[in-house]
C-alpha cells in the first residue's frame, strides 16, 4: 500500500497493477492481510473500515464496519478475520455472514498495532501501543452467541514500548516471537501455554517486524530507529548470525 492505493506485484514477470484507490482526499491504507484460503485481501483504512477485495477479479467484495477509529492491524483465521483498531478494540468478523462481528476482544488501553493468529488457529496474539502483549483463546470465545466481549487469557507487560512485531514459530507449537519499539528494542520468545518468557535479546533498534524461516530454525527481524537494519537470528539460542544494512 502507498498512501491511498493498493498495488499488486507479480513475482514471475515484474508486472504491477493497481488493485484499488480510496476516494477521499485524506484517505489512506493503514493495514493489509492476505487470506490463506483464497485470493481475498483485507484492507484496513484510516476511515475505520475494512474492505475485502477479490484480487483475481480486481473487485471489492464487501465492507466491514465496527471500529470507531483507524484499523491498524489485521489477521486471518480461515473465514474469521480479526481487526485491531486505534479504538483499542479487536473485532472478530465472520466474513461469510451478514452480521459479521461475531465477538470482541477488549484488553488493550491504546491502539492495537499488532495481530497474529497461531498456525493451529486456536490463539490470537495482539500487541498494543501501551506496551501490552495479549493472548486470546478462540475456543473460549466461541462458546456463546455473538456478539460478546472477552478479556484476554493472558496479558503480558514485559515490553517497555509498543508491540508491533508478532510472529508464531512454524515448527514449534505454542512458541511466539514479539518485538518492542524504540524504548524497548528487544525480541522476546514466549511459551504461550504458560506465558513464560523463554528468551530475550536486545537488538539495538526499534523492532518493526519478525518473520520465521520455513526451512531453517532461524528468524529475521526488521528494524527502525536507530540502525534500520535486518537481523538474522539462530533459534533457540537467539545468537545473531548476520546483520543486513542498506535502508536509511
Amino acid at each position: 500500500a502507498l498512501r491511498n492505493s493498493v498495488y499488486l506485484w507479480n513475482a514471475n514477470d515484474g508486472a504491477i497493477e493497481q488493485l484499488c484507490a480510496l476516494q477521499g482526499p485524506d484517505d489512506c491504507i493503514t493495514s493489509l492481510n492476505w487470506s490463506e484460503k483464497d485470493n481475498t485481501l483485507a484492507v484496513g483504512t484510516n476511515t475505520n473500515v475494512v474492505e475485502l477485495w477479490d484480487t483475481s477479479r480486481g473487485t471489492k467484495i464487501r465492507k466491514l464496519n465496527g471500529h470507531s477509529s483507524r484499523v491498524s492491524s489485521l489477521s486471518w483465521n480461515n473465514s474469521l478475520l480479526s481487526s485491531g483498531g486505534r479504538d483499542s478494540v479487536i473485532l472478530n468478523h465472520d466474513v461469510r455472514v451478514r452480521n459479521h462481528v461475531q465477538f470482541k476482544y477488549a484488553g488493550h488501553q491504546q491502539e492495537v498495532c499488532g495481530l497474529a493468529w497461531s498456525p493451529d488457529g486456536n490463539t490470537l496474539a495482539s500487541g498494543g501501543n501501551e506496551n501490552l502483549l495479549c493472548l486470546w483463546d478462540l475456543q473460549m470465545s466461541a462458546r456463546n452467541a455473538a456478539p460478546v466481549t472477552y478479556a484476554p487469557r493472558c496479558s503480558i507487560s514485559q515490553h517497555q514500548a509498543a508491540v508491533k512485531a508478532l510472529a508464531w514459530c512454524p515448527f514449534q507449537r505454542n512458541t511466539l516471537a514479539s518485538g518492542g519499539g524504540t524504548a524497548d528494542r528487544t525480541i522476546r520468545i514466549w511459551n504461550t501455554s504458560t506465558g513464560s518468557n523463554l528468551k530475550c535479546v536486545d537488538t539495538g533498534s526499534q523492532v518493526c517486524a519478525i518473520q520465521w524461516s520455513e526451512t531453517y530454525k532461524e528468524l529475521v527481524s526488521s528494524h527502525g530507529f536507530s540502525d534500520n537494519q535486518l537481523c538474522l537470528w539462530k533459534f533457540p539460542t537467539m545468537s545473531k548470525i548476520r546483520e543486513f544494512r542498506g535502508h536509511n
